[in-house]
């Protein structure tokens, strides 16, 4: 009799377990997709002067929220799988021409050109020299995106194919691209001063790429002839610092690592017998013994010791990063220079940061932007769910190039007329 009279209380129980369960679920999907984080301009580290108060009034980006998709833009996961994934979304096909240039060595270097879609604000020749990520090459599909909307802004765009990256492009010589090294972007900016020596260069890179632009400019005066500036997006700026973090389950770190580890694998095993093969005259430091370590890494640190550093002969896996890195040459760029990483990228871990923000507060030249979300070259932008072909990072990219060659020519203007005044004198 008890027990059919406490029946009818069953149902309610079981309904307050749904609703935990429900309430349980909610709340870690408010927390993986951080909905509560708020919309906010970026955080902007800078010294003042009339440069930077110039680009504050030139960039509305630069002081405006940066609004990403609201179900999950604020979440740097998504964010950099969804760039990691697809790249970008209706990303359309710039139309170029693909150069080949032998370097000394013997390797093969190729970039693609892009002709300019329209006048350039300034009514100048200037040319975007691009830099990409790891692996990555001009037909990526976020390389795609900013490529064209730069050409329709008036830019000419040569950008760099990682040497090794393109599947249909065999290696002559047995060596790849490396975390820092600059020949292959020396040469394709070299061809470019030589074929058209009235253009101005905006030199921009991508991740590993902004780390390859940076070494590449302080490593001599002379690189930084005929550039206008330098933006680099999302990059670590320390091999050295960031390996340790790297190896972290933090923000999965370690999940990361693993997966482009396991690309990496793919990339150098599609190139073995260039690399590997018995014809092939390997560098002293790389024995076959290499290859099958190869195999079995699990991560980027040890792709890079085992393999990596021996194609430029560095005796440790230290003594490449610390050579390979930007971080002891950012201080000798002289040009305007902006570094741009997202607060929520899962790559970058947020001790790397202190370094543009210490370069930021010692030179007038460089303008450091921490937008609280992006992940690692996402930037998407929409109102709801579906998010915009074009991402804020490209439109910040542009839009600060075209600040600074505004800048440059009302300072050439002004000299000019301050030379007449003085002749009339």
């Amino acid at each position: 009799m008890n027990a059919m009279l406490e029946t009818p209380e069953l149902p309610a129980v079981f309904d307050g377990v749904k609703l935990a369960a429900v309430a349980a679920v909610l709340y870690v999907i408010v927390r993986c997709l951080n909905l509560k984080s708020p919309t906010a301009p970026p955080d902007l580290y800078f010294q003042d002067s009339g440069l930077s108060r110039f680009l504050l009034k030139s960039c509305p980006l630069l002081t405006k929220e940066y609004i990403p998709p609201l179900i999950w833009g604020k979440s740097g996961h998504i964010q950099t799988a969804l760039y990691g994934k697809m790249g970008r979304v209706r990303s359309p096909h710039p139309y170029g021409h693909r150069k080949f240039i032998t370097m000394s060595d013997g390797a093969t270097s190729t970039f693609d050109l892009f002709e300019p879609l329209a006048e350039h604000c300034v009514g100048d020749d200037v040319t975007m020299v691009i830099c990409p990520g790891i692996a990555n090459h001009s037909e990526k599909q976020y390389i795609r995106t900013f490529v064209d909307y730069a050409q329709k802004n008036g830019y000419r765009c040569a950008v760099l194919n990682h040497l090794g990256a393109l599947p249909n492009i065999e290696l002559t010589s047995p060596r790849m691209f490396t975390y820092g090294c600059t020949w292959e972007f020396g040469a394709m900016v070299n061809y470019i001063k030589k074929t058209y020596p009235q253009t101005q260069l905006v030199v921009v890179g991508f991740s590993l790429g902004g780390n390859i632009v940076c070494k590449y400019l302080g490593e001599t005066q002379a690189n930084q002839e005929k550039v206008l500036c330098c933006v680099s997006v999302c990059q670590g700026y320390s091999a050295l610092r960031a390996q340790e973090t790297f190896m972290q389950w933090d923000q999965c770190r370690r999940f990361y690592n693993f997966l482009m580890a396991d690309n990496m694998k793919k990339i150098i095993l599609s190139h073995r017998q260039a690399l590997f093969g018995d014809h092939v005259k390997k560098p002293q430091s790389l024995e076959d013994t290499d290859l099958s370590r190869l195999y079995t890494a699990t991560s980027l640190m040890q792709i890079d010791d085992n393999v990596m550093r021996k194609f430029h002969g560095y005796t440790s896996l230290k003594e490449y990063y610390e050579e390979e890195s930007c971080m002891r040459y950012l201080h000798r760029i002289y040009v305007p220079l902006m570094l741009v990483n997202a607060a929520d990228d899962p790559l970058v871990h947020e001790s790397l940061l202190t370094i543009p923000k210490s370069l930021s507060e010692k030179r007038e030249n460089v303008m450091f932007v921490l937008p609280l979300h992006g992940g690692h070259l996402g930037f998407f932008e929409g109102s709801v769910l579906f998010p915009e072909p074009l991402t804020w990072m490209d439109k910040l990219v542009v839009e600060y190039a075209n600040a600074i060659c505004q800048w440059e020519r009302n300072k050439s203007q002004c000299s000019d007329t301050e030379q007449v005044e003085a002749e009339l004198e």
